[in-house]
């Protein structure tokens, strides 16, 4: 074994060791909190308990966190999202989602992921607690 290999070896274990994350503990960890706004279903759909309640980019977020819970569950087989899945699933017409999408990105509670010619949207793991609890704020003060 070379020199260069075991440094290799030696730093690859320390990245595993001190800055894999693994999401499963926040999605246990928020579980309570989220299902107040989301339901998965046995086909890894997601359907929102505060539609009505929450604008546009706050569905688009629930409807994020939802995919990650079908996705841990074993019901989807991806945490990412289409465009076509939430004009369909969250009934929002383009011209209204592609801005809310835009400016999710470039507050960074939103990541873009392309795969061929297809664009898919994610939650950061990082962001689901506080969006949750921002989101049960602001359901609560509208009730």
């Amino acid at each position: 074994m070379n020199i260069m290999s075991t440094a290799r070896d030696a730093f690859k274990k320390k990245i595993l060791e001190e800055m894999t994350v693994d999401y499963t503990d926040t999605l246990q960890k928020n579980f309570d909190l989220a299902k107040q706004f989301v339901r998965v279903t046995n086909d890894g759909h997601v359907d929102l308990l505060v539609k009505e309640k929450v604008g546009g980019k706050d569905q688009i977020l629930l409807y994020l966190i939802g995919k990650m819970y079908a996705k841990e569950a074993g019901l989807s087989p991806s945490d990412d999202v289409g465009n076509e899945e939430l004009e369909r699933e969250l009934q929002i017409k383009t011209g209204s989602l592609l801005p809310w999408l835009k400016e999710l990105r470039d507050t960074n509670k939103v990541k873009q992921v392309r795969r061929e010619a297809h664009v898919y949207h994610s939650l950061p793991p990082n962001q689901i607690e506080s969006t949750l609890k921002l989101l049960e704020k602001k359901v609560k003060k509208g009730s």
